[in-house]
């Protein structure tokens, strides 16, 4: 199992400069709230000429699959193919409220939209008779074709995947799976799911990438080293209508549906401090790394057993030095596994 990170928009620069440096496996930019992807990634490409480079993930409903193919490919050709499209719909509520895209069928809408990426990429005229992207559409005659960047028709697509049919999918059409509260418990179910569409696919799961973005904070009193979570965890669990939000549902089949009830309530109500405080230290203890290098090191080994191919460290220290030294926490305990007994 290697390492990868997930940055922040401040300080990815540097971050990333030192997780080449420690050999991690890539460094993928998240998108939401905060910033886009490709910004992140272009900074990022310019200073580093080995780490393998991801978004983490771009949004599905935020752009139309051509022009994602186009940045991927841009992308790709400025890092010197270093680059991996991570893709996932996101959540119903941003993808209404944030892009006015609807949220039906998200399941075929992913399909084709993977579809489309690949022709584009593939260098062809994209010409698709599909539902949700019919390209061109009806009453025009000028396919995307691909011309003004290097194209890689093999370039690694992963998707992030929550419930079973998604994750069937994703191993179905993707080459790796990003996931996002998980334990070691739930990587090994999950990739069961994924499993089934590999095989639908006449593939099975070696070469197959297994991402997880796993939140880190670190120190020896794991209450204290908690605490930059909390509002990561506040954040996806009071995003929009918990009828609908796919990570509200993570956090109740994880046991955790009453303390979803509160922080959902509180961010609704605006009062995000309070959300934070709501969050259980159980919960994130269950699927984020918490303390000092000895008691990270057995967690990482659960999650290399459970299937992960590259662990995700989803940094959330409020300074660069800060996640910079979680970063080498975590490279030391994974070393610690690494020696023989």
């Amino acid at each position: 199992m290697r390492l990868a990170v997930f940055l922040q928009p401040s300080g990815a620069v540097e971050v990333a400069r030192e997780a080449e440096r420690l050999g991690c496996a890539m460094a993928l930019a998240p998108e939401g709230f905060r910033a886009d992807a490709p910004s992140v990634l272009g900074a990022v490409a310019a200073v580093t000429s080995t780490i393998g480079l991801g978004s983490g993930v771009m949004q599905i409903p935020g752009r139309a699959p051509v022009m994602t193919a186009l940045t991927a490919a841009t992308l790709d050709g400025l890092s010197g193919g270093r680059f991996h499209l991570g893709l996932g719909v996101s959540n119903p509520d941003v993808s209404r409220g944030w892009y006015g895209v609807t949220f039906d069928h998200p399941l075929q809408r992913t399909r084709e939209y993977v579809e489309v990426v690949r022709t584009a990429l593939s260098g062809a005229p994209v010409r698709h008779a599909g539902r949700h992207y019919p390209l061109p559409p009806p009453g025009c005659d000028e396919p995307a074709h691909l011309r003004a960047a290097a194209t890689r028709a093999d370039l690694p697509i992963y998707l992030a995947g929550v419930g079973p049919r998604s994750l069937r999918l994703t191993g179905e059409i993707a080459d790796g799976w990003i996931g996002v509260f998980l334990s070691p418990e739930r990587v090994r179910e999950s990739l069961e799911q994924v499993a089934e569409g590999r095989a639908v696919a006449g593939k099975t799961l070696d070469g197959f990438e297994v991402l997880p973005s796993i939140a880190i904070g670190v120190g020896d009193d794991p209450q204290v080293a908690a605490r930059p979570l909390r509002d990561y965890f506040a954040n996806f669990i009071g995003m929009g209508d918990p009828a609908r939000s796919i990570y509200f549902r993570l956090a109740e089949r994880l046991g955790f549906g009453e303390a979803a009830a509160q922080i959902n309530a509180h961010c609704r109500a605006g009062n995000r401090p309070a959300a934070a405080r709501a969050v259980p230290m159980e919960l994130m203890d269950q699927v984020a790394l918490i303390g000092n290098e000895h008691r990270l090191a057995p967690r990482l080994a659960a999650y290399a057993r459970a299937g992960v191919t590259t662990l995700g460290l989803t940094l959330l220290a409020p300074t660069v030095e800060g996640q910079i030294e979680a970063l080498r926490v975590a490279a030391r305990a994974l070393e610690q596994i690494k020696q023989p007994a």
